[in-house]
């Protein structure tokens, strides 16, 4: 107050808004906003983790006594033990950023360690109650030799290391019938004949009860992760993750943490192994290789590193759409529907979607009228897709009656056609994916839908890409602020 008047504060020179405040990051100061300004990732976040968890171990209790067919309960047992595996990777690669590529390794000894101690192999057959804490220290053990070599190593270095150690498992297990002149493995025709779970007397031998087993120690184990989480250890495995320099700056001991988290990962794998053997009744080294490790890294990234209830969405996904990729009906109609979805995604303005659309419709139906007439046998073949859309199909692609050479130079000619597109933008890009979706369905229809085995991991790598180029950090994981 002066003389009874107010003072008009001083006014801001207008640039002073556009000028940070010392010390504050502008762009960190405006992640609240932007966080607020997505609308997934806000629903995700206003339901509690615990919430989601127990929900979901309702529903997935309710399976087996929702359908009697084995089949289905067989898949749910399998998406448990990946959701199993994803979970100790989780600890390893999603909380202390460690790139561990030899991870399987422990699985398969878990699952040889189990078979061992039952089976006729050494004539031990002792109770499952006795093997699993044998299994879980001993795995544990062996990941804890395994970190010590490697706590110094980050990034491709510690890759390579642990690489090499998935492939020194493999090697050692299936030429384990001739090794020092001992079998303790039998080689490549592995060990069979191995007892199903006992507690206590209690024999496990129908697959809903492996279900069920399955389940149970998926929800302890993710009960002991999700308090471990919580608690300083996860803490400082994220301070890890995020700096590891910093991280040991602050007093975190740093190479203990790398060890606790290969130790942690390996007993869950380990304990993951035994199941599997169970349930099969044999094992084999090579159902412990790389394919498996793509398939968990695919569902770990796909959920979001570091995220607990992304590693149950994760494995979800994944090891059910390479389910129902076993039927060519139903991979066509994924095959289409993630194209159409990618158009959608990244075709702006919407005048050139119509346009990418339309043409590559209009272009389709013109060749396989032309060839009809100039060349008969371009459209005598026979889709290996029935009803309605197997029909549309056929009326739109080209489908010679020998195709196979073809379909196999047009597959080569697509993988050109697809690294093209990338060095175009604009129109230019637009009326190129004409031609070049054309050319994809051509070789989905006449070779890829022909090979299921191969096609289910093509697909899955479509899944991944088309999802992760919408949301990079995964579905459920949160974006990490990282310097470039």
């Amino acid at each position: 107050m002066d003389g009874g008047r107010d003072i008009d504060p001083v006014p801001a020179r207008p640039d002073e808004a556009q000028v940070p405040k010392v010390g504050v990051d502008s762009w960190v100061a405006s992640h609240a906003a932007r966080v607020h300004g997505n609308l997934f990732q806000t629903q995700i976040d206003r339901i509690p983790r615990p919430a989601f968890y127990l929900v979901f171990g309702i529903v997935a209790a309710l399976l087996p006594a929702l359908t009697s067919d084995e089949y289905i309960v067989r898949v749910g047992f399998d998406t448990l033990l990946y959701m199993l595996l994803a979970l100790g990777l989780n600890v390893v690669l999603g909380y202390a950023g460690l790139l561990d590529l030899g991870y399987v390794a422990f699985y398969g000894f878990g699952a040889y360690g189990y078979a061992m101690l039952a089976s006729p192999k050494f004539g031990l057959h002792w109770d499952a109650l006795v093997i699993l804490p044998i299994v879980l220290v001993a795995s544990a053990l062996l990941g804890l030799l395994v970190a010590l070599p490697s706590r110094r190593l980050v990034g491709d270095y510690l890759a390579i290391v642990t690489l090499f150690f998935l492939q020194l498992f493999v090697t050692v297990y299936q030429n384990g019938n001739r090794l020092f002149g001992h079998d303790f493995s039998g080689g490549p025709n592995g060990i069979p004949n191995v007892d199903n779970w006992s507690l206590g007397g209690l024999k496990i031998t129908s697959i809903k009860g492996y279900y069920y087993a399955a389940l149970v120690m998926f929800l302890i184990i993710l009960t002991c992760i999700y308090l471990v989480d919580q608690s300083r250890t996860g803490r400082a495995w994220k301070s890890l993750r995020e700096d590891p320099l910093a991280a040991e700056m602050m007093g975190m001991p740093v190479n203990r943490l790398k060890l606790v988290a290969f130790a942690f990962g390996a007993a869950v794998g380990g304990l993951t192994g035994t199941l599997f053997a169970a349930l099969n009744t044999a094992v084999f080294s090579a159902d412990f290789d790389v394919p498996t490790l793509i398939i968990v890294y695919a569902m770990l990234i796909l959920g979001g590193a570091g995220s607990l209830g992304g590693v149950i969405i994760g494995a979800l996904v994944v090891n059910v759409s390479l389910e129902v990729l076993r039927t060519p009906g139903h991979a066509t109609w994924i095959f289409y529907i993630l194209v159409l979805a990618a158009l959608i995604a990244k075709v702006r303005p919407w005048r050139a979607f119509a346009v990418v659309l339309g043409g590559s419709l209009a272009l389709g139906f013109a060749l396989h009228a032309i060839l009809a007439s100039a060349w008969p046998r371009s459209t005598h073949g026979v889709s290996a897709i029935g009803g309605w859309l197997g029909s549309a199909l056929g009326a739109w692609s080209i489908q010679p009656s020998n195709v196979t050479m073809i379909a196999k130079v047009a597959y080569v000619l697509l993988i050109f056609a697809v690294l093209g597109l990338t060095l175009l933008s604009g129109w230019a890009l637009w009326i190129a994916m004409i031609p070049t979706i054309n050319l994809a369905g051509f070789v989905w229809n006449n070779l890829l839908v022909q090979e299921p085995s191969i096609t289910r991991l093509i697909l899955i790598g479509v899944i991944l890409i088309v999802l992760m180029n919408a949301r990079p950090q995964g579905l459920l994981g949160t974006t990490r602020v990282e310097i470039v």
